[in-house]
């Protein structure tokens, strides 16, 4: 199975930034769209961010609308998220995902059902 592998994930005080990043060695990401999702203990998995295929289009969660920025560099192969002004409620397992041939549209909630491949997530912690 591909393997899609998360780094980033630190400690930050509230207000503070961090960037992670995301890549996968055997699956170009050309013709996926590509999520990150984040996990807090005892929650459910949420998608936070979608940027489709071809750098088409991206989409925010609202609680993460105007903080966080998601950007992708295919001749890299990387997939980044820029989180800006965190906040104690954004601290979970961060995990990219990729779907094939996935234009991202509004209905976050759906995504999951259409995730092909999953990275094994990298931990943010937002505490003072």
């Amino acid at each position: 199975q591909v393997q899609l592998v998360e780094s980033g994930g630190a400690l930050v005080q509230p207000g503070g930034s961090l960037s992670l990043s995301c890549t996968a060695s055997t699956l170009p990401f050309d013709f996926f769209g590509l999520v990150w999702f984040r996990q807090a203990p005892g929650k459910e998995r949420e998608a936070v961010s979608c940027i489709s295929m071809g750098d088409a289009g991206t989409v925010y969660a609202d609680a993460v609308q105007g903080r966080f920025t998601i950007s992708r560099d295919d001749s890299k192969n990387i997939l980044y998220l820029q989180m800006n002004n965190l906040r104690p409620e954004d601290t979970g397992v961060y995990f990219c995902a990729a779907v094939r041939r996935y234009y991202c549209t509004t209905d976050l909630p759906t995504i999951h059902n259409a995730v092909n491949y999953w990275g094994t997530g990298t931990l943010v912690t937002v505490s003072s």
